[in-house]
């Protein structure tokens, strides 16, 4: 059974939040719990996310937008490149004819 998945943007605010429940004095766990999340994920999201301002996250989503559409670019053209490579030689493409021509 999965949680609810967060949104980027809202991990940085609550990870903020802890940050600043910390410094008022409450101990970590009851930090942590305020802001409706377990203490392990509060160590993930920190390790993914902690010390990202909003403007690197904006940033990092970009780059991952345009990382996956040149990984698909790319499986694309070697696809293409293995077609051809494994038509036999010498092979060539012949026009399309209907059977009532022959």
């Amino acid at each position: 059974m999965g949680g609810k998945r967060e949104k980027p943007e809202d991990i940085v605010l609550k990870l903020r939040q802890v940050e600043v429940l910390q410094c008022q004095g409450k101990p970590l766990a009851d930090a942590v719990r305020q802001i409706g999340v377990t203490v392990q994920t509060y160590y993930r999201w920190r390790k993914e996310y902690g010390g990202m301002s909003r403007d690197q996250l904006k940033r990092l989503k970009l780059l991952e937008a345009e990382n996956t559409r040149l990984r698909r670019a790319v499986s694309d053209l070697t696809l293409d490149k293995m077609i051809l490579t494994e038509r036999p030689q010498g092979e060539t493409t012949k026009p399309f004819t209907s059977p009532s021509e022959h």
